[in-house]
């Protein structure tokens, strides 16, 4: 990527990343200041409710002192009635009130010192109320006046105006506190919401940018397209131009190489038939040199006259070297034929249909069975999923993959060859699996070279067998490879496409 290009783009991470932290940053702010404003709400609402609980408690004992009072004025049922009813409720007003209040150390002071007045004057109401059941009333009444004089009732209008002044305080602060968070809140909520429209804003300029960046480096590259295509057609021509010319050149090379050998191979035969006439002569010389008696011309047409010393020698090394030239002749007439037909299938073009592998597999198998049956080693072939290729290669590939593995097989040990295969994202891996010699691990690429074979040549073969097959996997679309272990057999496994189609460079190449 150029550095102006990239820059740009890191640039623009950077930003997107900052203003993404600042909008968690904001959006955490603005959850922590939204519950403080909350909490600084609720703790508003309990002192508020907390002093309607003092005032009520207070309230409630005043109306049990004047329910007493006019009860036993009057003596009417009513106030009877009143005087119980306020008295029922003021130990309850009394523990809400003490919830409400919370931790605050003066609050639960002033409520231990209320409660112990109100404690002494609810004894005072039920000491009341006992002397209005026995008709005492004078004694009631004197009671009265003497709870209307006496201290508790001075401590719990004391205590009770210094609990609403603290209840005050505490409103008075609490509320500067809610308006403050709830003012922080907002301010934060403004900010944020200013920090999205200016990012939305900054997204919108950088998408439209990269946009027409975008849109002018597609047009760039229809137009690198435009010229590839025509340069790719031009280089494909070329190419395919030049693998013919290769081809021919192959063939003719191998074909002209021939007509050599072949004389090579004549004149080798025909030294070889004059062989005994020149070592029959050599013999009559000998015999002559050494004032023998001369071997009759008749004795010597049927059989080669003895030799002795450094004819013999002669007559040994003659006949190596004749074998040594007409197996070199046989050699060689089998690689050009290879090459011949290595070019003749370069130049054959492929045709695509849809193949049953199994009963192509069967079929191979069957044509090797005697050879099998030979080597003590058994075929078995596994699911095999059908594919769309070329039918004439795929059986060359795979009796060449078979042929090998029953070659190759381990000594003294029963052969087992499994042919197996399965589908992965539209493609056959097709396995050639044997428990033969194995392949060292050095040796995994060699064995796919032209003329290149590994392990222990006891075993007729150019090295053309493998590299062919490969040559074949690859013009199929497919892969080839080998896992294998010197004594540990050997597994070839073939990948080619399920529905192959040729192109034209399939075809021709």
């Amino acid at each position: 990527m150029p550095d102006a290009p990239r820059r740009r783009t890191i640039g623009q991470i950077l930003l997107l990343t900052a203003g993404f932290l600042v909008l968690v940053a904001i959006s955490l702010a603005s959850v922590l200041l939204v519950n403080k404003a909350r909490q600084d709400s609720r703790s508003v609402t309990r002192t508020v409710e907390a002093e309607n609980e003092i005032n009520a408690l207070l309230l409630e004992i005043r109306r049990a002192e004047s329910a007493a009072r006019g009860f036993l004025l009057t003596q009417g049922p009513e106030f009877r009635r009143e005087h119980d009813a306020a008295v029922a409720n003021i130990l309850p007003y009394a523990a809400k009130l003490a919830q409400l209040i919370g931790e605050n150390p003066t609050q639960a002071d002033n409520l231990r010192k209320l409660r112990a007045a109100i404690d002494t004057r609810l004894d005072q109401f039920a000491r009341e109320m006992d002397f209005v059941k026995q008709n005492n009333l004078a004694a009631a009444t004197s009671l009265v006046r003497e709870a209307a004089t006496d201290s508790t009732s001075i401590t719990i209008r004391d205590v009770g105006a210094a609990m609403r002044a603290e209840e005050e305080r505490l409103l008075a602060t609490r509320v500067i506190n809610a308006d403050r968070s709830q003012v922080l809140a907002s301010s934060v909520t403004i900010a944020g919401s200013s920090m999205v429209i200016a990012l939305a804003a900054m997204s919108i300029f950088l998408v439209r940018r990269s946009s027409r960046v975008r849109d002018e480096a597609e047009a760039k590259l229809r137009d690198y397209n435009l010229n590839l295509e025509a340069t790719v057609d031009e280089r494909t021509a070329d190419l395919r131009e030049a693998n013919d010319e290769i081809q021919r050149f192959a063939y003719i090379v191998s074909h002209d190489l021939r007509s050599p050998l072949v004389n090579i191979m004549g004149f080798t035969s025909e030294l070889e038939e004059l062989r005994a006439d020149i070592f029959k002569r050599i013999a009559h010389l000998g015999r002559l040199a050494a004032l023998a008696p001369s071997v009759p011309q008749d004795a010597t047409e049927s059989a080669e006259p003895p030799l002795d010393g450094s004819d013999k020698q002669l007559s040994d090394d003659f006949s190596e070297a004749l074998g040594f030239i007409k197996s070199s002749i046989s050699k060689m007439d089998r690689l050009i034929s290879a090459i011949l037909g290595l070019s003749r299938e370069g130049r054959r073009e492929f045709s695509p249909e849809r193949v049953n592998m199994r009963e192509l597999i069967e079929g191979i198998a069957t044509t090797v069975a005697h050879q099998a049956a030979e080597a003590d080693a058994q075929i078995r072939i596994g699911a095999l999923p059908d594919i769309v290729s070329d039918r004439l290669a795929l059986e060359q590939i795979f009796s060449n993959l078979i042929d090998n593995a029953l070659k190759y097989l381990k000594p003294g040990a029963p052969g087992d060859i499994e042919i197996r295969g399965r589908t992965k994202l539209g493609f056959a891996v097709l396995d050639v699996i044997d428990n033969g010699r194995g392949i060292e691990t050095k040796d995994h690429q060699r064995i796919f070279e032209l003329f290149r074979r590994a392990g222990t040549q006891d075993k007729p073969g150019q090295g053309i067998g493998l590299a062919h097959v490969r040559a074949l996997v690859r013009r199929l679309g497919g892969t080839m490879s080998v896992a294998s272990e010197l004594n540990q057999g050997s597994t070839f496994t073939v990948t080619l496409p399920i529905n192959w189609k040729a192109s034209a460079m399939d075809r021709h190449t």
